[in-house]
């Protein structure tokens, strides 16, 4: 179910970075920041609004400990993609994707440290292999490598990234209901996001333009229902049933799943919302890099099943 989610995340990055494009068609004298939280900040709104209204019958009132537990996850979360969009602003996308990926570093050495215990030969072994396979996967130059800003920032939203793979792995006494803990997420999410949308719109009228497309609201509300409402859901539900090592390594699968979507959505998307975005090709680097995170996976499922 976990590398499941990690398909439907892969699906996300195209259709963020086309949401990006077509706000900068809607709304020209956006800044950057704008354009980023404006294609994220509606997938919550819609996810949140969605579940509320599958979950009426069954309850949405949180326990004190599924309020906080939700708060968290959604904090974390925010913080995560708000660091690294903002990141991505002065670093290169593989740097970005790469850097990223070390919360599967972080999350083991939070749990040694922590817990006092060692999470296992195998699971630092696949983080190792797991790193260099993205590094190969984003063709990471070393020698013209370096920690400025946009680094820094990717960075700690790795580290944003990680605390929330670990909150959504804790088994917080009275926080039993895992659709009211996403609820709570989604909330805390779509006021964080929201407000820095309102922080950052060069006039009011650029909420609302984009309504007024049809590419717009079919994006966003695969964005909203697919890859929010869809993985989210399934994420705080099974993840539990993981430790979060072994989750965080599982996670690494997203950017392999977004390289293969990205050879063919691109232009299925460019060709209905009138935007200049192409696929990505095929290369050595999906195949190889791709196939370190695969391995890194399937070695570590073969231990989950002997356990």
């Amino acid at each position: 179910m976990l590398v499941l989610t990690t398909l439907i995340w892969g699906i996300s990055f195209p259709v963020i970075k086309a949401l990006t494009l077509v706000n900068r068609l809607l709304v020209p004298d956006a800044g950057g920041w704008f354009l980023s939280v404006g294609a994220l900040a509606p997938r919550f709104i819609i996810a949140a609004a969605l579940l509320a209204l599958l979950r009426l019958r069954k309850g949405i009132m949180p326990t004190r400990a599924e309020f906080r537990q939700g708060v968290l996850i959604g904090l974390f979360a925010s913080g995560g993609m708000l660091f690294q969009t903002d990141g991505l602003r002065f670093t290169e996308a593989s740097i970005s994707s790469f850097l990223t990926q070390f919360m599967a570093v972080l999350i083991p050495v939070w749990v040694t440290v922590r817990h006092r215990r060692n999470p296992g030969t195998l699971v630092w072994l696949c983080s190792a292999i797991v790193i260099i396979g993205v590094g190969i996967l984003g063709r990471v130059d070393l020698h013209a490598f370096k920690l400025g800003r946009g680094e820094w920032e990717t960075l700690v939203g790795s580290g944003f990234f990680a605390a929330q793979v670990i909150t959504v792995g804790g088994n917080e006494e009275g926080a039993k209901r895992t659709g009211v803990v996403t609820l709570v997420m989604f909330l805390t999410q779509a006021a964080l996001l929201s407000v820095f949308a309102l922080a950052t719109m060069p006039r009011l009228s650029a909420l609302l333009v984009v309504w007024e497309s049809p590419g717009w609201i079919a994006l966003t509300a695969v964005l909203g229902v697919v890859c929010t409402l869809g993985a989210f859901t399934i994420m705080n539900a099974w993840q539990p049933k993981v430790a979060a090592p072994e989750a965080g390594l599982i996670y690494c699968l997203e950017p392999v799943s977004a390289s293969f979507f990205a050879l063919f959505l691109p232009t299925l998307v460019s060709g209905w919302t009138h935007i200049d975005y192409w696929n990505e090709h095929l290369s050595w680097t999906l195949f190889i890099g791709g196939g370190l995170i695969l391995g890194a996976n399937a070695l570590l499922n073969v231990k989950l099943e002997e356990d």
